[in-house]
């Protein structure tokens, strides 16, 4: 695996767990 494709797997596991997290506790992003 190249360094751009680590880094791009990084943002989408990041961006994944932002929305899992934000959907999950609302509360918490109003």
């Amino acid at each position: 695996m190249s360094i751009e494709s680590v880094l791009v797997t990084a943002v989408v596991v990041v961006l994944a767990i932002y929305l899992l997290v934000a959907l999950v506790l609302p509360e918490r992003f109003q």
